[in-house]
């Protein structure tokens, strides 16, 4: 339900940055969207100042565009996809003839909540977790990144990085397991007694 309401929010901010070019609903999207599509940026770009850049000019975009955001259905996917294009290209202009992938994201992977769970658990074993999530494959990480930190659905992940709801669903599912498996055996190597 709380996900339904933000959408409602988004798109209610989209409809008002497209009919009436308004200012303040424009500088709430920017307040609620800069830092995630930034930290998604420069999983890609490893740099904070040219992923602040791209980001920028992905909201510049959106601006200077604004009569035509009515024809976009979902305005958080459409930016998180501008910006991993925009991103791709800044990383290939870099490189000059490089191919460039989406194997090539890395992310550090750090909460901006904390919940119950990570309450509870010991920072021990707080830190074994990240650390397997730090190790797991790049795509996998960035799907872990986009479902479990900035909490989007698996068919927007699935849009954002063209790839199939089904592969989502398995790179999560790895990702898990991997975390699983790390977690059960540091529990089981306290319990030998």
């Amino acid at each position: 339900m709380q996900n339904a309401e933000k959408n409602t929010d988004l798109n209610e901010l989209q409809r008002r940055i497209a009919v009436y070019e308004d200012e303040a609903a424009y500088k709430e999207l920017f307040f609620r969207l800069y830092s995630p599509l930034k930290k998604f940026s420069v999983g890609f770009l490893r740099s904070a100042e040219i992923a602040e850049e791209v980001v920028s000019d992905v909201f510049m975009e959106i601006w200077r565009r604004r009569t035509g955001l009515m024809e976009i259905e979902d305005l958080k996917v459409y930016m998180y996809i501008c910006v991993r294009n925009a991103s791709l290209k800044k990383l290939q202009q870099s490189r000059k003839d490089a191919i460039v992938s989406l194997d090539d994201f890395s992310y550090e992977f750090t909460s901006s909540y904390i919940s119950a769970e990570e309450a509870i658990l010991t920072s021990e074993l707080h830190q074994k977790i990240q650390s397997v999530i730090n190790e797991l494959p790049p795509r996998c990480k960035l799907v872990y990144k986009l479902a479990k930190e900035d909490k989007l659905p698996y068919k927007d992940i699935s849009a954002i990085l063209n790839i199939s709801v089904k592969t989502v669903d398995n790179q999560l599912a790895t990702a898990l397991k991997k975390i699983a498996s790390a977690i059960n055996f540091r529990l089981k190597k306290n319990f030998i007694v």
